[in-house]
Parts: C-alpha cells; structure tokens; sequence
C-alpha cells in the first residue's frame, strides 16, 4: 500500500489508529506492533496519525469523527476489553464492534478492529503478557488487513453519488 500518493483515486492518504487507554500498556504493544507492520509494508510511521481514548466504548465515535473528515484512508480502533464483575464485558465489546462497522459501512472508510474480549483476563504477570503478545500478532495482522483493504478499495469504482 503505498499512502504516499494515492494516484488511483485522488483520496487521503493517512491512516488514523485510536486506541483505548484502559490496559494501555497492553495496547501500546498492539500499537507498536501494527506500525512495524506497515513500515515493513512501506508505510511511513509519519503517515499514522495515533489518538488515545479513555476506552473502548469511545473508540467508535471517535472512529467516525476521523473517517468523516475526509482525512484518512483507513481507520483502525484498538483496546482490550476485560470483565470487571461489574457489567457484561460482552456488551462493551459488541456495542464497540458493531459500531465500527456501522461508521466503516456509513462512510465508506475501511475500519479495521483490533479490540479483543478476552473471557479470564487477571491483572498478572502471565495474563499481562500472554494478552500483549495476542495484542502484538493482532497490531501485525490489522496492518495487512488495513494495506490490504485500501489497495483493494482503491481499485473499485467509485460509489454514485446520490
């Protein structure tokens, strides 16, 4: 995916990455990982735009303000999403989730997901770990998904406008 230069359709050529803060350490490797990714992939860490939310259920808004500014050519949300003993961890993750591809399929900017819901997260050293490996192979998977998924939209015909 080259964002340098998007010659086919004139488009943005910067990909935004929002993540939660909650676990934040965790989801920094998601981070890392994903901007690792796309350098091997030729992207240019400067054509990353990062942003910090509080949390998960902030991501979707936030996902949509930044693929409805014209700005971007794909956006991608990252957190992790644990059971507190206080609410139905389920719901978050769903509420996120479907939110995310309602701003992708009402914008038409791919948005790409890497908030995972693990089902027995501890705040220890083995859970801390194992997550923020998981967290790393999802940071490098959602950036061929997202290299991917431009470059193949790039070749589609532009949607008609109403």
């Amino acid at each position: 995916m080259d964002t340098t230069q998007s010659r086919s359709t004139g488009g943005p050529e910067r990909i935004a990455f929002v993540q939660s803060e909650w676990h934040g350490a965790i989801v920094d490797r998601c981070r890392d990982a994903f901007l690792h990714e796309l350098g091997g992939l030729g992207v240019r860490a400067d054509r990353v735009d990062l942003f910090r939310v509080p949390g998960a259920f902030e991501i979707p808004l936030h996902a949509q303000r930044l693929a409805t500014s014209g700005r971007y050519a794909a956006v991608v949300g990252a957190g992790l999403v644990v059971d507190g003993g206080i609410y139905r961890h389920e719901f978050v993750a769903g509420a996120v989730l479907d939110g995310l591809m309602r701003v992708q399929l009402d914008t038409g900017v791919p948005v790409l997901s890497a908030v995972l819901t693990p089902h027995h997260f501890h705040d220890s050293v083995e859970h801390t770990g194992f997550f923020g490996e998981h967290l790393e192979l999802k940071g490098a998977e959602a950036a061929r998904a997202c290299a991917r998924t431009v470059s193949a939209l790039a070749l589609l015909p532009e949607p008609a406008v109403a």
